[in-house]
């Protein structure tokens, strides 16, 4: 599976811990910035090439999907979901990772270093990865709706 990794300075050390993860597993990973370490930079000049390359996969019928880094996740996973086609997820527990993904086919996963060790945070990507979405009826008709939001909106 292809997955694309982006963070600003906040999750630089995870980034380069779980690209590593990552490749272990078998992944092909795509790194998508920051590529050094720079106190004074934005997450959104990070983030957003993850889940375009993401988004731009989607309409392609590839199969990938991100993991966003910051301080909280909190403002990663706002800048990715402005892009159509894109669920990301806050991920910070296991019923959290599991839920996303079976519940809400989420395709970017937003994680925050300030409240998650390296070692939880492998083993919620794992988790995350690992998990596939359920393809009930109730949750494909909510996701359905989601998309017609995005259709809609100004």
């Amino acid at each position: 599976m292809k997955i694309y990794i982006g963070t600003d300075h906040a999750g630089f050390e995870l980034k380069e811990e779980l690209k590593i993860f990552l490749e272990n597993r078998g992944c092909d990973v795509e790194d998508k910035g920051a590529f050094e370490f720079n106190a004074a930079d934005d997450y959104p000049d990070f983030i957003y090439p993850v889940v375009k390359a993401v988004a731009e996969d989607l309409v392609r019928d590839l199969d990938s999907r991100g993991i966003v880094i910051g301080g909280s996740g909190q403002g990663e996973a706002i800048v990715a979901n402005k892009v159509k086609g894109i669920r990301a997820a806050v991920v910070y527990d296991e019923y959290s990772a599991k839920m996303s993904r079976e519940h809400n086919d989420a395709n970017i996963l937003s994680l925050g270093t300030r409240t998650l060790s390296i070692g939880e945070a492998k083993d919620l990507v794992t988790l995350w990865l690992e998990t596939p979405f359920s393809n009930e009826e109730r949750h494909k008709r909510r996701i359905d709706k989601i998309k017609a939001i995005e259709n809609d909106n100004l």
